[in-house]
């Protein structure tokens, strides 16, 4: 992935979340990510167990409107995105292969003006957080620099919903300062570690290795290499110390 791409991203999130004189959040994702896609408007829903998902931000009433519509209905792009089959791009819901794959919604939908939609999951290997919606008033596909955009975009809203169940401030730094892919790789890697160590599932285990990073004041990458190199464990819920001279400490495996 274009780091300077992410660097971008994540500095016109700060800075409109600044001008109002607040932390960055969904919503700021979602406006942001509008604007920058050349978007009619763009929602937000998380999951939240058993299947479920909410919608929790939206860039105004009308992508507020059409994240609802989804949720009553259960079926549109979004909703396939969030059962695991990527992003899904309809560039044209009007179109029959759209109503075909969507009786209900599509034509709802292109009544209320709305032509296309694009669907996003927030994901990291198998842990599925949530789903970044774009709307537009007029048919036609994302060009690729504005679907590599909303990639990032889709990849600093899941780094929010993370933090925000692990109850700390989001650290733009994990993003903007390190390896994408890499981060990627190495994380999801650690957290299937430690999804076994603590018998946990995969997203709680994310979840404690963010924390843990935060609460040390170390890079997650650079957490997530100890994990997988073993020189640093998590049992009984909690963070095992980084031991001296990089060894597992004995009796310990994983």
């Amino acid at each position: 992935m274009d780091q300077d791409r992410v660097v971008r991203v994540w500095a016109l999130i700060t800075e409109h979340a600044q001008r109002e004189g607040a932390s960055a959040s969904l919503r700021h994702v979602c406006v942001v990510c509008a604007r920058a896609v050349a978007a009619t408007g763009s929602g937000l829903s998380i999951t939240r167990g058993r299947g479920r998902h909410d919608p929790v931000a939206t860039s105004d009433a009308a992508s507020a409107e059409l994240a609802e519509l989804q949720f009553t209905l259960g079926e549109g792009p979004s909703a396939d995105a969030l059962d695991g089959a990527g992003p899904v791009l309809a560039a044209d819901l009007s179109a029959a292969a759209s109503r075909r794959r969507w009786p209900v919604f599509a034509p709802a939908a292109t009544k209320r003006g709305v032509l296309a939609m694009f669907s996003f999951p927030l994901e990291l290997g198998a842990v599925r957080v949530g789903v970044l919606d774009l709307y537009r008033d007029r048919t036609g596909p994302l060009s690729g620099a504005q679907l590599a955009d909303a990639l990032v975009f889709a990849d600093a809203a899941l780094l929010l919903v993370l933090d925000d169940r692990g109850g700390i401030p989001a650290a733009y730094a994990d993003l903007v300062d390190g390896g994408f892919d890499e981060w990627r790789a190495e994380v999801h890697q650690a957290a299937g570690m430690l999804s076994v160590q603590l018998g946990v599932e995969v997203e709680e285990a994310l979840v404690r290795l963010r924390a843990y990073a935060f609460t040390q004041d170390r890079r997650l990458a650079a957490v997530a290499r100890d994990v997988i190199e073993r020189r640093v464990r998590f049992d009984g819920g909690r963070a095992g110390k980084l031991p001296e001279g990089g060894n597992e400490p004995d009796g310990e495996e994983n």
